[in-house]
């Protein structure tokens, strides 16, 4: 769910787009990219699913993780920065790090591909080394090296992929909005299906088969994008360094107020990717999972939380249409600050499940209900903050500042995972209640700085 649409497709609109109306009256590589993404995403998400579980559950136990190469420096180094960490703390942290760096990096791999790469070349450099990254998986020494391909392969692939779709059209086309929409329902079909097909491998049969699973995924993706390389743009040549527009008389407020933003949506992703960070953990210790004598796998709530996006954007869509033609519909500004209050109750639904099981295991409808407020949240603040960047940052850095935007996913993962390790000496109640607090300053901060965001950003009715 914590994934969307584009990061640097402002210079790409120079570009002479790619005529050829032959898929669902759009431009055949379209198809090619959407589902070169869905694979990717596959890919990507189905490791995501069994990472904390396969780290928590087996690879740092003592027996195994002395099979791991360059653990012992790299755990020094960790515990260095963070203080010692249990199993499951060590756990939560190197998830978020992982998370935060697999969002820190497309800022380079854009900047790669734009200037030196190519597109193209960045994107199937990148899935050749997420593929990779997926198979290491499957060999405990090469626990380290897997991470490292998988964080450094999808930096290169997600913005310049991306940045892909952009470029099949003119700027002034119409059909952008509708291509974006399509593109970004491939994410979530991909991430609704990969925890039920790699998680139920991995938890059911073996970690190293969902691993496997994903990569396979992955080298499907490849094969996709590669029938389809000459449906696909051109990569462009280089923008001159004259042609390049200049920063105008008050865009530099415009920044500082993006960069404010920005924070404000570190807050947001730092609860949402506790769904798959600890969550998992809470999921396994405190749910009954038990379904007519079948044990629900942990990684399927991670499959809902993405169906639930799937299931809900067109209500979502369909109510902000029926409040636009009674000019009702709010704001940007104020729909992320719903969307954030929204998910604040989220995470106190599961505080209160937590006060009123007395001890004893929540029921499922707990979890269920969770991944339905969550998606409510997400749908009113993830799409609707990156929206509001690409169409308020300056012409002069209006690609850098939209591919910035996922720092705010870099921080929100790294937070995520600091946070990871109150799990244990809190009670579960209190941990939730701590990410509502988190979140909903998020929601108190864009209402009090709603005037002077409306101002800086430019924005007309919020």
């Amino acid at each position: 769910m914590h994934d969307n649409m584009t990061s640097a497709d402002a210079s790409a609109d120079k570009a002479k787009p790619v005529i050829g109306d032959t898929f669902m009256g759009h431009p055949k590589g379209l198809a090619y990219i959407v589902f070169t993404e869905a694979w990717e995403r596959f890919s990507f998400y189905g490791m995501q699913a069994l990472l904390v579980l396969y780290m928590a559950s087996y690879l740092l136990h003592p027996g195994t993780i002395e099979n791991v190469a360059a653990f012992a420096g790299f755990r020094v180094l960790l515990e260095g920065i963070f203080g010692q960490l249990s199993i499951q703390a060590m756990a939560t942290q190197i998830f978020g790090l992982y998370i935060g760096l697999i969002y820190f990096m497309p800022v380079i791999g854009g900047w790669l591909g734009d200037r030196f790469l190519g597109q193209q070349k960045a994107v199937l450099l990148g899935a050749a080394m997420m593929a990779a990254g997926h198979f290491l998986m499957a060999f405990e020494a090469a626990f380290l090296f897997a991470l490292s391909a998988l964080i450094v392969g999808a930096g290169l692939l997600k913005g310049n992929l991306a940045a892909q779709v952009g470029r099949l059209y003119a700027k002034d086309d119409q059909r952008r909005d509708t291509a974006y929409s399509v593109y970004v329902m491939s994410i979530n079909v991909g991430a609704a299906v990969a925890p039920l097909v790699c998680g139920t491998l991995g938890e059911l049969y073996g970690w190293h088969y969902g691993f496997g699973a994903a990569g396979i995924g992955m080298v499907v993706g490849i094969f996709i994008y590669l029938a389809g390389r000459h449906h696909l743009p051109h990569d462009s040549a280089k923008i001159e360094h004259g042609d390049q527009p200049k920063l105008q008389p008050g865009d530099g407020k415009t920044i500082v107020a993006i960069l404010a933003l920005f924070i404000i949506a570190a807050l947001f992703w730092t609860a949402q990717t506790q769904v798959w960070n600890t969550y998992p953990l809470w999921i396994r210790g405190r749910i009954d999972r038990e379904i007519l004598d079948m044990l629900v796998p942990v990684t399927w709530f991670q499959a809902l939380d993405s169906i639930a996006v799937l299931l809900l954007a067109p209500l979502v869509m369909w109510y902000w249409q029926r409040q636009r033609n009674r000019a009702q519909e709010p704001g940007d500004l104020r729909k992320i600050i719903i969307g954030c209050l929204v998910f604040t109750g989220a995470c106190v639904w599961l505080a209160a499940g937590e006060t009123l099981s007395g001890g004893s295991q929540l029921s499922l409808i707990w979890p269920v209900v969770f991944h339905f407020i969550c998606a409510v949240g997400f749908l009113y603040v993830g799409p609707i903050m990156l929206a509001l960047v690409s169409r308020a940052a300056p012409e002069a850095v209006n690609a850098m500042m939209v591919g910035a935007y996922y720092l705010s996913l870099f921080f929100g993962g790294m937070a995520s995972g600091w946070l990871g390790r109150f799990y244990e000496p809190m009670s579960e109640a209190g941990f939730w209640l701590m990410h509502a607090g988190i979140v909903g300053a998020g929601a108190l901060l864009v209402f009090l700085l709603h005037k002077p965001f409306t101002r800086h950003l430019r924005l007309s009715h919020q």
